[in-house]
């Protein structure tokens, strides 16, 4: 199957090709779409967590826009059907992303890079999946961060500059409460599996960043901080605040024809990726 997105140049447009899979975990098959841009072999491997408040969304719901991702970083991309709250709680929808990491890598082979994000509660699963990644010494290329929420407090003042736009303090401390359980969750070997990566004390040697928020955004605040903290670690980020931009923007439209795919959040984010993790790619 393929869906129609326009060239990085806006004067044509590319299939990106996408096909179903089943991913093995030990839960059972977590189910995912891969989208893989152009006819040339991709840059590197994403695994992309959906958006939701980690109790909606799917691959499905969010085909467009990660197939335009795909398109912008040249990465495969592999969306994940995570299992959703309140079916499941955390660290269910962590596991499910590290599975599909797993996944992707037996397929990407040695050479290419193999990066992990999300939007919005996606993007904290993304932060979660990576910090598993250092503490196993997996490597990782990149993780690329659209506004995720990171405070189950929900304490920081863009929650209350904004409190009448989306994702609300109250709606957000709802939908935590839903996703967490108590206790310090890890994995079979001993790995630590953090619901929110404000809950290691130690960020040093974790992925790169890519990161991305509104000034409108409620959550803004909380990425920001979680930018300066990795930096302070040592950590390589690079952190883009949209202008007028709320929360969910990576699900906006895109740039409209012969426009800079930059102009987007999500052609952002995809550029970035680029840049990042294959600068030989882009001539950087």
């Amino acid at each position: 199957m393929a869906t129609p997105t326009h060239s990085a140049a806006g004067n044509s447009r590319v299939a990106v090709r996408w096909e179903q899979a089943r991913i093995p975990s030990p839960s059972g098959p977590v189910p995912a779409r891969v989208y893989r841009p152009g006819a040339s072999a991709p840059h590197g491997w994403l695994v992309w967590a959906h958006g939701g408040s980690w109790r909606a969304g799917s691959a499905q719901d969010w085909h467009g826009p990660t197939a335009e991702l795909a398109q912008s970083s040249g990465f495969a991309v592999v969306s994940v059907d995570y299992r959703l709250a309140p079916e499941v709680r955390h660290p269910a929808m962590v596991e499910d992303v590290l599975s599909a990491l797993a996944w992707v890598r037996e397929r990407a082979g040695a050479t290419a890079p193999v990066a992990v994000g999300g939007d919005s509660a996606g993007a904290t699963l993304a932060a979660c999946a990576a910090l598993a990644c250092r503490d196993r010494a997996l490597p990782l290329a990149a993780q690329v961060l659209a506004y995720p929420p990171l405070d189950p407090g929900c304490t920081s003042a863009s929650y209350h500059r904004f409190p009448d736009m989306f994702p609300t303090a109250s709606y957000l401390t709802a939908a935590w409460q839903d996703y967490r359980q108590p206790g310090r969750p890890v994995a079979a070997d001993g790995t630590r599996l953090y619901s929110t990566p404000f809950e290691a004390s130690d960020l040093r040697g974790v992925a790169s960043a890519v990161m991305a928020t509104g000034d409108l955004d409620p959550v803004g605040d909380d990425v920001h901080h979680y930018g300066r903290l990795l930096r302070a670690a040592g950590v390589e980020v690079a952190l883009r605040e949209f202008p007028e931009t709320g929360h969910g923007a990576f699900l906006q439209p895109g740039r409209p024809t012969g426009g800079h795919p930059a102009v987007s959040l999500r052609g952002w984010l995809g550029l970035a990726l680029q840049l990042l993790a294959t600068p030989d790619a882009t001539g950087a």
